[in-house]
């Protein structure tokens, strides 16, 4: 008697066939049933540019928090002996050994056409650079003080990464401090006028009547002045001898007052469409608070839109902020930001004679092109089924 098995290698295939489909299935299951936030971050993920850009902003905003120590030099640090200093080489080897990471030190010259005195290396003068060196003491956050420096050049050597300025000041080091101010003033704007755009907006769209007119009118006067010129104005009447910390504060407030009616408008139009749904209704008609309507069943509906709004309008402020540091009305002396920095930018002729003054300008596009493709990434995965 024989008995016959089933060609077990034929169903293998099929059973790994059925498998794959299940998994399919499912993953497709779990796709059109998760959360708005859970498809945006899906579809997020796919987005390059959002994904690089995140990347850049981090590493931007890491570096600014921790500026202090990464800067080998402080925003009250001058030498007068290395004016309008060129980029520092450095370099690996010398004299065709390798002998590590090192800097030459500096004399002077003079340009035979146009006589203009010049920085030449010195190459006799070899400075090793050193890294967590000591260095001038700076605070961190006002919770500690120390004197460590992520790198420096050792005995009297100068490492200038960016070249310096007209007084002889690190040029990287101002750009790495100076971050802090360029950074951090758009997002705390963007949040007051999200918060004033938001509250603004949703109550003008839900109550509607006299209390919608008067904020309509109010923006239409605030958006009818052009930006620029009306941040320059409300800028102009800040004393110029006012503490760094506070200047920040005026800065800041000025410019999330002008921002915040374009969001109002967009929130009130959601909400005068949203406020007819049936779930809506429904709320009111159970009692529920205008407040906790407004809160818990209307602004979360378009949250997603928000965010993405939010996202977008950090470029505005950062633009804002280095106009008005760069026309000198913005921040002040002794605190810097990118659009400081630019001052010396103004004259052509000083930016032809030393070029490495427009690397602040370059931070300050990478910067705004990082918040533009983060913000497109975002308003695509806002519509996962697009």
């Amino acid at each position: 008697m024989s008995i016959s098995f089933p060609n077990l290698g034929l169903l293998r295939p099929r059973a790994a066939e059925d498998r794959r489909e299940a998994r399919a299935t499912r993953k497709s299951e779990s796709y059109y049933a998760a959360s708005q936030w859970r498809l945006m971050v899906t579809k997020l993920s796919q987005h390059r540019l959002a994904q690089i850009s995140m990347v850049i902003l981090g590493a931007l905003y890491l570096v600014a928090l921790f500026g202090n120590i990464i800067a080998p030099y402080t925003l009250g640090s001058y030498d007068a002996a290395y004016v309008n200093a060129p980029p520092t080489r450095i370099r690996l080897v010398h004299d065709g050994q390798l002998v590590g990471p090192f800097v030459y030190g500096l004399g002077f010259d003079r340009d035979p056409t146009t006589l203009r005195p010049i920085f030449v290396e010195d190459v006799s003068q070899v400075h090793r650079l050193q890294f967590f060196t000591e260095g001038q003491e700076w605070s961190f956050l006002g919770l500690f003080d120390s004197t460590v420096h992520l790198f420096g050049a050792e005995g009297d050597g100068r490492v200038f990464l960016f070249g310096t300025d007209g007084l002889g000041r690190d040029l990287f080091s101002r750009i790495v401090l100076g971050s802090q101010v360029s950074l951090s003033i758009p997002l705390i704007g963007v949040a007051i006028s999200f918060v004033l755009g938001i509250v603004i907006g949703s109550l003008a769209g839900y109550l509607g009547g006299t209390f919608d007119v008067v904020v309509q009118r109010l923006i239409e006067i605030i958006r009818s002045f052009p930006t620029l010129p009306l941040w320059m104005a409300l800028a102009a009447t800040i004393p110029s001898k006012i503490p760094v910390v506070q200047m920040f504060l005026y800065i800041t407030i000025i410019m999330a007052f002008i921002e915040w009616t374009s969001l109002a408008r967009v929130v009130r139009s959601k909400f005068l469409s949203l406020k007819q749904e049936d779930y809506v209704m429904a709320a009111r008609i159970s009692g529920v608070s205008p407040l906790k309507i407004i809160g818990v069943h209307l602004v979360p509906g378009f949250m997603s839109y928000l965010v993405v709004a939010m996202t977008l309008a950090v470029p505005a402020m950062i633009l804002g902020e280095t106009s008005l540091s760069f026309l000198g009305l913005g921040i002040q002396a002794p605190a810097t930001s990118w659009g400081v920095l630019l001052q010396e930018a103004q004259d052509i002729t000083n930016v032809a004679v030393y070029p490495w003054k427009l690397i602040p300008l370059g931070f300050v596009i990478l910067t705004v092109l990082a918040f533009n493709f983060l913000g497109d990434g975002l308003r695509d995965a806002a519509d996962p089924y697009k």
